[in-house]
Formats: C-alpha cells, sequence, structure tokens
C-alpha cells in the first residue's frame, strides 16, 4: 500500500520537498550538537530540561489522545468513527515517534540512548517511559496497518488483530501515566509534586489531541475532498470540550492548593508564571495569553450553534491546542525548575540550534503523518467507489 504514497499531484510534492528541506536543516542542527554536546543549548545546571522535552510532554498527550476514537469505535461500536479512528492510529503513531525522538535529542548523543536499553532498571521512570512509547508505536502502526490492508482486499482483520487493538486501550492511558509519574516522582520540584499531575496530565491530552485530530480531518477534507463526517467530528468537539473543562478545573485545583495553603514551596512556581517573581516575569503575558485562549475556547465549544459551525470550531480548536501547548510546555516544564533549590531565578531561552532540532523532529513527524495520511485516502476513496 506504500505505494499510494509516491503518487500526487504538484502541491502534494510541494508539500513534501518542504519538509525535507525542514528535516534537512534539522539534520544539520543536530550535527552541531552531537559533536559540541549541549552546550550548544539554552540549559544548563539549574534548567537541564528545556524545549526538547517541552515537546515531549505535549506529544506524548496527542499520542495517548487517540483513545478517545479507538474505545468507542472498538468497545461501543460507534460507526461514525469508521473514517476517524485510523487517522488517529496514525496520528498516534507519529507522535509517540517524535515523542522518542525529542528524548534522544534531549540526550545530547545518540549513544547515550545505550545506558537505558544495555543496563535497564525498574526504578528509572525514562526506562518505563521508552517501553511503553516504543509498545505504543509498534501496536498502533501494526494493528492500524493491518486494518487498513484488510479494508483494501475487503476480508476481515486477522484474529491477532483486535485482541491487539483492546491491549492499546490501556496502554495509551498508561503512556501518559507513566511521563506524569516522570516528573511526580521528582520532589525537589514543588510543581510537579502533586497527585493530579496525572489525571491533569490525561485530561489535557484528551482536549489538546481531540481538537488536534478535528484540526487534520479539516485539512484532509479541504486538500484531498475525503469527509471523515459531520456526525464525528460533533462527537469529536463535545469530547475536546469536557476533556478541556476538567483540564481547566485541575490547574484551578492548583492554584487553590498552592495560594491558600500559602506555603511559599508549592505557590512560588505558579507566582513565577502568571504574575512574576521577583521581578522577573519572562513568561507572565504567554502563561496569561494560554490561560485567556484555553478558557475562550472552551466557552465557544460549549456552545452548540457555535460548535458546529466550521470556522469557530476551526479557531476554538486551534487555541485550545495552542493553549496546552504553551501550558504543558512553557509553564509546565520550565515552571518546574523556577525557583531552583538554593532559591535562585535561572531564566532559559532556547538556542537557534535548540528551535532548528525541534522544527527538524516536527518535520518528521508530519511527513511520516502526510505519507500514512496519504495512504488512508487512497485506500478509502477507492473502496468509495
Amino acid at each position: 500500500m506504500i505505494e499510494k504514497a509516491l503518487k500526487g499531484n504538484r502541491s502534494y510534492w510541494i508539500w513534501i520537498a518542504f519538509l525535507i528541506s525542514v528535516i534537512g536543516i534539522g539534520l544539520s542542527a543536530y550535527n552541531q550538537q552531537r559533536w559540541f554536546g549541549l552546550t550548544v543549548t539554552g540549559m544548563g545546571r539549574d534548567i537541564s530540561w528545556g524545549l526538547y522535552i517541552a515537546q515531549f510532554t505535549f506529544l506524548v498527550g496527542v499520542a495517548a489522545s487517540a483513545v478517545m476514537v479507538v474505545l468507542p469505535y472498538y468497545l461501543h461500536h460507534q460507526k461514525e468513527f469508521a473514517k476517524t479512528v485510523i487517522i488517529g492510529e496514525f496520528m498516534a503513531v507519529s507522535a509517540t515517534l517524535m515523542s522518542m525522538l525529542f528524548i534522544l535529542a534531549d540526550m545530547g548523543r545518540p549513544d547515550r540512548l545505550l545506558n537505558i536499553m544495555l543496563y535497564p532498571s525498574p526504578h528509572s521512570m525514562v526506562f518505563w517511559d521508552l517501553l511503553v512509547l516504543s509498545g505504543y508505536l509498534l501496536m498502533n502502526l501494526v494493528s492500524s496497518w493491518a486494518m487498513l490492508g484488510a479494508e483494501r482486499k475487503g476480508v476481515p482483520p486477522k484474529a491477532w488483530v483486535k485482541p491487539l487493538i483492546y491491549l492499546s486501550i490501556p496502554w495509551a492511558f498508561s503512556v501518559h501515566t507513566v511521563t506524569a509519574f516522570l516528573y511526580a516522582g521528582m520532589p525537589g520540584r514543588h510543581l510537579w509534586l502533586t497527585a493530579v499531575l496525572a489525571p491533569r496530565f490525561l485530561a489535557s491530552a484528551f482536549a489538546a489531541g481531540t481538537a488536534l485530530l478535528i484540526l487534520v480531518s479539516l485539512i484532509l477534507k479541504r486538500t484531498t475532498g475525503f469527509d471523515t463526517g459531520k456526525e464525528a467530528r460533533a462527537k469529536l468537539a463535545v469530547l475536546a470540550t469536557y476533556a478541556g473543562v476538567a483540564n481547566i478545573f485541575f490547574l484551578g485545583t492548583e492554584f487553590f492548593t498552592a495560594f491558600y495553603s500559602n506555603v511559599p514551596a508549592h505557590k512560588e512556581s505558579l507566582q513565577y508564571l502568571f504574575f512574576g517573581l521577583d521581578g522577573n516575569c519572562q513568561f507572565v503575558p504567554l502563561m496569561w495569553f494560554s490561560l485567556i485562549s484555553g478558557v475562550a475556547s472552551i466557552i465557544v465549544l460549549l456552545v452548540p450553534a457555535l460548535r458546529k459551525s466550521t470556522p469557530w470550531l476551526v479557531g476554538a480548536c486551534s487555541a485550545l491546542v495552542l493553549s496546552i501547548w504553551i501550558d504543558k510546555g512553557v509553564g509546565l516544564i520550565l515552571g518546574g525548575f523556577v525557583p531552583s533549590p538554593q532559591q535562585e531565578i535561572v531564566q532559559y531561552t532556547p538556542t537557534a540550534t535548540e528551535i532548528f532540532v525541534t522544527l527538524g523532529i516536527w518535520g518528521i513527524g508530519i511527513l511520516l503523518l502526510t505519507i500514512l495520511l496519504k495512504v488512508v485516502v487512497a485506500v478509502k476513496m477507492e473502496n468509495e467507489q
């Protein structure tokens, strides 16, 4: 089926060429980092995670959100998701691959990955994260490709495919839960030291991932004529709405716990992000933009008339994705490092190398998704003829 990705119009090949050029720039930047190490990044002793881990955190959520279409379609037999489920699974494949590449980039050199593989430890959350991510990637890629192949041939899928899909449902929850535990297991970082972090991760993942799936389906409709259906998008919009409400609620509980208890260690990170701390206001405008965008998008999605309007739906989903990307990236990662255990405020700004590597990895993920969706659209439209 992969040969279907080798056929396309002029716009398709221009898009492919653009992505390959972005990947080339990213590889060039990564080659510099490979030789000089993480000294070419803006990270250091006090802020050891930056732009790479911010992208990783967001993308793991996007990968896990595939369960929002897999579960109702395969367990509850909601047929309106028939055209959407394969797109969600391939989005999960792309997002999981990018997540793993961002972990690799954050290690500085690729050979350091061998430390995890050759010396696995059950006490290492990075080991468990790598395990669940690689397993989730294989599950979604193999099962979705097998289902698509069976659909193309007009035959039932192999007997082993459905159990693999059912296994991927709890695995999706474990992927983002393990990621949350990666942060929550660090007692020196008070912003992350909360039992609500895992539920908050899942709520934000389901909101952003579902909203992104709606946007991808609308892009496919506009560029290829392949329509996943209004009813499927309407149900996805409802799921994104309630997940977004839950995400804002969990953020509110964090604020209440931190500021009502008035424990300095618990409120200083939130104070730094949203109000500034000791005159340091680097991320205050960005965080308020994130919060306002998130609330505004949820208000729009809560109104049925607006939710059914395509322009309003696109705007709300875009704002929701951007809001959560900022909150889980800039807010969660960088806010967790401020102040340091020595009560110092260290500013972080990503370097050009980090930005180009990040763009390169996004280019790889989007290129893979483009190829997979090209195959999906070709197979689906052939069957409809």
